[in-house]
């Protein structure tokens, strides 16, 4: 990913150990004839984390041999907070602040004790923020993945916040003790078609796992898996949120036909994404 998908003024906070003007001019030009866009903030990223010159020459000859920053440094921005992303693991999109920030709205009318699932979860971001927002110590989170990788970087993100994390496929993971108990339900499961994997930037797809990124011939598969069984889980007056294209979502909607839970779909120009919100009925 690019520095954007950290924030465009994570670098102005920092201070680097190392002596600035020699060694940042050096590796603005390698970072620069590597093409990265971002190279100068980048560079201040990279020598304000790294301890030594050895460390950040180690850093460096990573980020220029084409892994994700995020990767690199160890950790994304995301709603405000630095979430660890160990390598190999989706590093959450800075756009799916989008879906946080509708589920916080929608949480605000839960009741104390809020039930909180992050499916397809990757590093837990979007639960950890959404706890954090919600006060960690009223909520009860839980997060799901099939990726052993992605769960072990959950446990470190949500620990803190007293959430856990479980390893397998989509709802099959968690615990039986949440059927008709979850109030908010965050699902940014893949969504980008099988042949359109090869046009993604080589840092995600190289680097990232495709079972983050590859939603079938159509890219909806494992979303119509997610709404199929969506109502089981969701309390009374609960909501599902998921991510999906634009152009995606009239079908997205679709999906939900005859599952019960009234449907809107919302997009953000700001973002460049659409939500779709699904909400069980409260009488139901």
């Amino acid at each position: 990913m690019s520095l954007s998908e950290i924030s465009p003024d994570s670098s102005e906070s920092f201070s680097s150990p190392i002596p600035a003007e020699p060694a940042r001019e050096g590796l603005i030009a390698r970072l620069r004839a590597a093409g990265c866009v971002f190279a100068e903030d980048e560079a201040a990223l990279l020598l304000a984390s790294a301890g030594d010159p050895a460390e950040l020459e180690r850093m460096t000859a990573r980020r220029v041999a084409g892994l994700p920053l995020e990767h690199v440094l160890g950790w994304a921005e995301f709603g405000g907070q630095r979430i660890a992303v160990d390598d190999g693991v989706f590093v959450p999109r800075r756009r799916t602040e989008f879906l946080v920030d509708l589920a916080t709205d929608l949480a605000a009318d839960s009741p104390r004790g809020t039930v909180v699932v992050d499916l397809c979860c990757g590093s837990g971001a979007l639960g950890a923020v959404l706890a954090t927002r919600l006060g960690a110590a009223g909520t009860e989170l839980h997060a799901a993945d099939v990726d052993p990788a992605a769960v072990r970087c959950a446990r470190r993100n949500l620990a803190p916040l007293g959430g856990q994390a479980h390893e397998g496929d989509l709802y099959a993971a968690l615990p039986a003790g949440l059927r008709g108990r979850v109030n908010i339900l965050l699902a940014n499961a893949p969504y980008v078609p099988t042949a359109a994997i090869g046009l993604l930037p080589p840092e995600a797809r190289d680097h990232e796992p495709a079972v983050a990124l590859d939603g079938g011939t159509d890219g909806l598969s494992v979303l119509r898996r997610v709404i199929q069984g969506a109502g089981d889980w969701l309390a009374a007056g609960g909501h599902l949120l998921v991510e999906s294209s634009d152009g995606q979502s009239p079908d997205l909607v679709a999906a939900f036909a005859g599952v019960g839970l009234s449907i809107r779909a919302v997009h953000s120009d700001e973002h460049d994404v659409t939500v779709v919100i699904a909400t069980r009925p409260a009488d139901r």
